[in-house]
């Protein structure tokens, strides 16, 4: 019997990731981390869920980190101490979140899509750490179908861009880097190989027999 009790699924954009993460989710029976948790963040700071996602896997620019740090240390910029104690940004949503992943591994029975959780839980002996990626052009066929942007290509690159600073910045990770996951695969091979082999890999698939009970 398998002891993974977590499985991390990171992944390029428009890989088609999140779908397999909940494909896993749903063929294990397991709580899916993905949007989810950003939700159970704006529960958590009493924020609009437009709000939180909108800091979701982001980083502070810098001016707003002067800002902030302007207002710590009492500068006079004009917020009030109730500003302070309401602020809400980007480093306030990646440590919420970062928590309330380490509750739900602890728990157990989950899969959880990105935000560095492949970082986070690296030392755990019961995740098993996935990276999802695909040829260029099938991402970018994705993201023009789903967002009907004027250059898919240029916005994939932007927004694997903007993850891997924020996986570097925030953990210390090469979001890329092989020894952090236990699977590399190729969503190009089509959902359902993909979450079988995961399955196979993480030693989560029943066998034949007990399935067709």
């Amino acid at each position: 019997m398998s002891s993974i009790r977590v499985i991390t699924v990171s992944r390029e954009f428009g890989s088609g990731g999140a779908a397999i993460a909940a494909a896993l989710a749903r063929r294990l029976s397991w709580q899916l981390l993905d949007q989810a948790l950003v939700d159970e963040v704006a529960r958590a700071a009493h924020v609009d869920p437009e709000l939180a996602r909108t800091y979701d896997e982001r980083l502070d620019t810098w001016m707003h980190r002067v800002a902030k740090t302007a207002l710590w240390h009492g500068a006079p910029y004009g917020v009030t101490t109730s500003a302070e104690k309401d602020y809400f940004d980007a480093d306030t949503m990646a440590a919420l979140e970062s928590g309330l992943i380490e509750e739900a591994a602890a728990r157990g029975n989950c899969v959880i899509v990105g935000r560095g959780a492949q970082c986070l839980l690296q030392r755990n002996s019961d995740v098993f750490h996935v990276f999802i990626y695909a040829p260029l052009h099938l991402r970018a066929g994705r993201v023009q179908a789903r967002m009907n942007c004027s250059d898919p290509h240029e916005t994939v690159r932007e927004m694997e861009k903007r993850r891997a600073e924020y996986v570097r910045s925030r953990f210390g990770c090469d979001w890329r880097d092989p020894h952090l996951y236990d699977l590399m695969i190729s969503s190009k091979l089509g959902e359902e190989i993909v979450v079988s082999t995961i399955l196979h890999a993480a030693g989560l698939m029943q066998p034949a027999s007990a399935t067709a009970r």
